[in-house]
């Protein structure tokens, strides 16, 4: 008996601070991350959480599928005559109405992540603070790439034809540049509201105006005056007006300008806000 408890107590035995020390500076720190190093390991896990989850690729897969089946033989036939007309003139609207729809998934996500705690353990590890947001969006970047091709694919096999592969390149970028940048409102909304369901019904009820008034299915001529000096300033109507010139071998440096520029005004006012709610959440 006495020869048990000898052998506990020497197994429990409280370290020395001269042992414990000897410990922790045995050999020296690692470095600490930088903030780009910091971005991609977190989007690294943003598209590992794609590989364990792949369910989350159903909405950019068959939703952007069935956006443009659904529009393309809906409208086809009452605004351009038949579907394979009136698909040269949607295809590049639709896919950036898709694709930015898409974005509010990013504040969905964030809140889920902050639900679960994950985040109380990311604030506590020596990294650039806005490395995890960034990485959100860096992993929803493949989500993007990921419509576009489907969207596109499917539009050739419909009959779409673009002109040239390198302003299809170009108007998937401008497209995916503008997407990150527009994420920062969804981020922002993340971190603002209590539940998941909270995020998507805003998102729904920002998003959905947004998009439908614009020139994504419609030549802004066509509608009343009042309406057309919203729809004509529109983020959407500037990017999907620079996309469809993009892949129809055009360069439409005013529309790309207007892209950026909304991009840009995004990242500089949610960005700081997400940032400030992130640190105080």
């Amino acid at each position: 008996m006495s020869t048990v408890t000898t052998t506990e107590a020497k197994e429990l035995a409280p370290v020395s601070t001269e042992s414990l020390a000897g410990l922790l500076v045995a050999k020296e720190r690692p470095p600490r991350s930088s903030a780009l190093s910091a971005s991609l390991t977190f989007g690294w896990r943003a598209m590992l959480k794609i590989k364990h989850v792949p369910e989350q690729l159903f909405d950019v897969t068959a939703f952007p599928i069935m956006m443009v089946l659904m529009y393309t033989y809906l409208f086809g036939g009452a605004l351009a005559g038949s579907p394979e007309e009136y698909i040269q003139f949607l295809l590049p609207g639709i896919l950036v109405m898709s694709v930015v729809m898409i974005t509010m998934y990013t504040g969905v996500s964030v809140n889920t992540d902050i639900e679960k705690g994950v985040f109380d353990r990311f604030r506590s590890l020596p990294i650039w603070r806005p490395s995890t947001m960034v990485g959100y969006l860096l992993g929803d970047a493949l989500r993007y790439t990921i419509a576009s091709v489907v969207m596109l694919t499917v539009g050739m096999i419909l009959g779409y034809r673009p002109d040239g592969v390198g302003g299809v390149i170009a108007g998937i970028a401008l497209l995916i540049v503008f997407s990150f940048a527009f994420s920062w409102i969804w981020t922002m909304f993340g971190l603002l509201l209590r539940t998941e369901k909270s995020v998507m019904g805003v998102s729904m009820m920002v998003i959905f105006p947004l998009t439908f008034l614009s020139n994504v299915f419609v030549d802004p001529g066509t509608m009343p005056g009042w309406l057309q000096a919203f729809v004509n300033n529109s983020p959407v109507t500037h990017l999907s007006s620079a996309v469809r010139g993009l892949m129809g071998g055009d360069w439409p440096a005013d529309e790309i300008a207007w892209s950026l520029g909304w991009a840009g005004l995004f990242v500089l006012v949610f960005g700081p806000i997400t940032m400030r709610l992130y640190n105080r959440k």
